[in-house]
């Protein structure tokens, strides 16, 4: 958490001491103390109008945006500063630590350990710095742990849907093939059961169109009952002839009368 109490260790003030811009500087001051973070912004701006080279109002003026939440705004406020910067150690190492903090607070966490490096470099003792710099490694270490276990937990769900992709497919052709398979055996079934019913048809028709030839009606069984009883009639007349016919015959060769039928 020294990232953040820290930071009012660094709300500084610099020997600089124009007659315009300082009581614009103490009354920032007072502002700030008062939580009253973006009145305390534009006094310090003010300052800065009277005097550009002030670096206690351009220091504060950050430190008032970091307090509003402005970190971006805050980071480029101590970049500024730090470029501003030469050989100032003291300056440089305070520059630093708050752009550390504030990139921290912006979630910029390899450009807030960057800073805290350059902290370092300006005041290599400071155990604020270090500490802060090593909860930021730590955090780095971590996200990185994070997005290595993604990376791989992505290309595990990536080789599963393949494999679940080509399982599907194979389910799929198999079903397909199974299907065309049990299509022509339904084909072949139904051509069977077909040409089993035309058999059944062309069998069956014969036995019924046999009785049907065999067989008469009653008037024509009639007409050749009649006509065999006049066959048989006609025969026994003829036979009668025949024998009258002899009878008489013999008569006349023994010389008696012919008999009177």
């Amino acid at each position: 958490m020294r990232v953040i109490v820290w930071i009012f260790a660094l709300f500084i003030g610099f020997n600089v001491y124009g007659q315009g811009e300082r009581p614009l500087i103490r009354e920032g001051n007072k502002q700030y103390k008062e939580n009253k973070y973006t009145d305390a912004e534009t006094s310090y701006r003010k300052a800065l109008n009277k005097n550009s080279k002030s670096l206690e109002a351009s220091f504060n003026i950050g430190n008032s945006l970091y307090k509003q939440g402005k970190y971006e705004d805050a980071a480029k406020q101590f970049t500024s500063i730090a470029d501003s910067v030469k050989n100032n150690k003291e300056v440089l190492f305070k520059s630093y630590y708050n752009l550390g903090n504030s990139y921290f607070k912006a979630n910029k966490l390899q450009e807030s350990a960057n800073a805290y490096k350059n902290a370092l470099r300006n005041n290599p003792t400071d155990m604020d710095a270090k500490f802060n710099l090593s909860l930021v490694n730590n955090m780095l270490k971590q996200q990185q742990n994070k997005d290595k276990n993604k990376d791989n937990k992505d290309n595990k769900d990536n080789k599963d849907d393949k494999n679940k992709d080509k399982q599907n497919k194979d389910n799929k052709d198999n079903k397909d093939n199974k299907n065309n398979k049990d299509n022509k055996n339904d084909q072949q079934n139904k051509d069977q059961q077909k040409q089993d019913q035309n058999k059944q048809q062309q069998g069956g028709n014969k036995p019924q169109q046999q009785p049907q030839q065999n067989q008469i009606s009653s008037e024509d069984a009639k007409r050749i009952l009649d006509a065999v009883k006049n066959d048989e009639k006609a025969v026994q007349q003829k036979i009668q002839e025949q024998k009258a016919k002899e009878e008489k015959e013999k008569a006349q060769r023994s010389g008696q009368p012919e008999k009177n039928w």
